[in-house]
């Protein structure tokens, strides 16, 4: 029987569970995003395949960074000899997320 929080102590188990979460919490935000995108503009003659661009997005994004991302949390948790439990995997994951929502929201980054 499993228990109720499992801890991941190898530096494979923190990663994948950290990527997984990432990536799954990504792609339903760009779900979400590309649905209302679509339903607004399913009539336009270009923009009614801008959702496409937004669900690959929304899975190459987890691909790249937060595979790297995830990869570094989860050293460091190594490094330091730190046991994660998995709820904190699902945290680490989807804060990346939301740090990556937020930065698109505010856009921060357009002014640097």
């Amino acid at each position: 029987m499993k228990a109720l929080h499992a801890t991941l102590t190898s530096f494979g188990e923190m990663w994948y569970q950290i990527f997984v979460w990432a990536l799954l919490s990504s792609f339903v935000i760009h779900v979400a995003a590309a649905a209302i995108s679509f339903a607004i503009l399913r009539r336009h003659r270009i923009g009614k395949f801008f959702p496409l661009l937004l669900l690959l997005m929304g899975i190459a994004t987890p691909l790249t960074s937060g595979a790297v991302n995830s990869a570094v949390i989860a050293f460091i948790y190594v490094a330091a000899k730190f046991t994660m439990i998995e709820w904190h995997a699902l945290m680490w994951g989807m804060g990346q997320t939301a740090l990556a929502a937020g930065i698109g929201i505010t856009r921060i980054l357009a002014t640097l």
